[in-house]
């Protein structure tokens, strides 16, 4: 019990870094650089790809289970996990060299004029309602994968069990909302 203790709050620690280094170089905090590097442009598309590729990891690790090919299961999400790390790394290095992307920018100025508010007025919504329910669900369900790996990786398979009824949907929302922000965004990249 102290083990894991002491793991729940280094899961906690761990989520608030995360969640603070995301919000401070997101938010330009940190001046980054007046040269971006080349391949920085490459990264929303890569993360896209990440988000998919883990997507379809966690489907298929659910199928697994279901069919009680345990180290399947296991070794899927290890994939997964570290495919979802791979995206959060790039995540932070895009939004700390890249700009700010308006949906609906279509002059990549950086402002949404009324003329561009209203032509994309009718699924403005759509957009903000996937981009702000897969943020806040990306930031919960952080912490919770980290507990689901914790209890599965140490056979604590009552409490695995307990936790992924909840990690496991919204880990596989977050996913399959990822790559649908960088489809809505794509048109609007000014570069």
């Amino acid at each position: 019990m102290k083990n894991e203790k002491t793991i729940k709050t280094i899961i906690i620690l761990l989520t608030i870094i995360v969640l603070a280094v995301v919000l401070i170089l997101n938010k330009k905090l940190i001046t980054p650089p007046s040269q971006i590097p080349e391949f920085i442009y490459t990264l929303p598309l890569i993360n896209a790809l990440l988000n998919s590729a883990s997507f379809f990891l966690l489907l298929f690790s659910f199928w697994a289970i279901k069919n009680k090919k345990i180290q399947l299961h296991k070794s899927l999400n290890i994939t997964a996990f570290i495919l979802s790390a791979l995206f959060l790394i790039s995540y932070v290095v895009a939004h700390f060299f890249l700009p700010e992307t308006l949906f609906g920018d279509a002059n990549h100025n950086g402002i949404l004029e009324d003329s561009e508010r209203q032509s994309v007025s009718s699924i403005r919504s759509v957009y903000l309602f996937i981009l702000v329910t897969h943020i806040l669900l990306a930031a919960i369900t952080f912490p919770l994968v980290l507990l689901s790996f914790y209890y599965g990786l140490n056979t604590q398979i009552i409490q695995h069990k307990k936790i992924v009824r909840w990690s496991y949907p919204l880990w596989l929302y977050v996913c399959f909302t990822g790559p649908i922000v960088y489809v809505f965004l794509k048109p609007y990249y000014g570069f």
